[in-house]
């Protein structure tokens, strides 16, 4: 695939969500209306734009819903105060319930990744028919805690350590190039990240990262107090969780201890990191519809 290909088409419409007084979340739908209906929703200091190589996949027979979390892509900067685990709860249950209001009632499938997963978990929003997650940050205290605190407290001080301004686009390009956790991604998609985790500075002078980084960084410091609450067994409809490859060097945090997942459907992709969606897409698309075709969701 050549970078071209990733250019993020038109949607079908869009709708905003005002989750409170100063915030504004978009949604944008693409796809196939007639379809079942997918909820789709990125990691922490992503943008849903970035996994177009993958959800683009879903769009000719699935009613794609896509939507950046608060301070995420296409929405604008809020309060730092509000950039927490328990407001984008509130955001996600606000947001279903308006396309809902929206587009109507049906079957619907909530497909997040990372961050997006926690925050739909923590929920317990009973709206949807079957849910997919890719790569959640689940830990339970166990021998493995203090690996995953310390993999928290890493990937928060990455996250304030980050560059957050460059010159141009190509030069965030370039910085990707040496970002260990990125090697594996598919072609075009570093472009791709470029385009859509920037954006031009107030002075127009240079370009600034969508999600600051001292957001982003908050974010990784909540994870670690919110992902040991998350109970699997007390999910009410068809999940499946898809991993990492266990084997490999984690890119993000610890994959799950492997003995808690007897609740739900359990996969990983082989070779593929934290970022399996923008590695192997085909794959990941794949996984899905093979779910939902054995639930009776196409």
């Amino acid at each position: 695939m050549t970078e071209a290909a990733w250019e993020i088409p038109e949607p079908l419409s869009t709708f905003d969500v005002r989750v409170d007084k100063h915030t504004v979340i978009s949604v944008r739908r693409y796809g196939n209306p007639s379809g079942s209906r997918i909820v789709l929703s990125h990691g922490n200091g992503l943008a849903v734009d970035l996994y177009y190589p993958f959800w683009s996949l879903l769009s000719d027979d699935f009613d794609l819903m896509v939507y950046d979390l608060r301070n995420h892509g296409r929405n604008a900067v809020g309060i730092q105060r509000d950039h927490n685990i328990p407001t984008l709860i509130a955001d996600h249950d606000l947001i279903l319930d308006a396309i809902v209001r929206k587009y109507g009632e049906k079957p619907t499938v909530g497909v997040f990744h990372s961050l997006a997963t926690l925050v739909t978990l923590l929920s317990f929003n009973n709206l949807y028919s079957a849910l997919i997650l890719f790569d959640p940050p689940l830990c339970k205290p166990a021998a493995s805690e203090a690996e995953f605190d310390a993999a928290a407290e890493r990937a928060a001080a990455f996250a304030r350590r980050r560059t957050d301004r460059f010159k141009s686009e190509q030069q965030f390009v370039e910085v990707l190039s040496f970002v260990p956790g990125l090697d594996r991604v598919g072609p075009g998609v570093r472009e791709l990240m470029a385009r859509s985790t920037l954006r031009r500075s107030s002075d127009g002078k240079a370009y600034e990262l969508r999600c600051p980084r001292d957001y982003e960084a908050q974010i990784a410091e909540y994870v670690r107090s919110f992902s040991p609450l998350l109970d699997l067994t007390m999910l009410t409809c068809p999940t499946k969780v898809i991993g990492a490859d266990p084997t490999l060097p984690y890119a993000y945090l610890p994959t799950f201890d492997l003995s808690h997942a007897s609740a739900v459907d359990y996969d990983f992709v082989p070779e593929a990191t934290h970022f399996l969606q923008l590695e192997q897409p085909e794959h990941c698309a794949g996984m899905v519809r093979e779910y939902l075709a054995s639930h009776g969701i196409q």
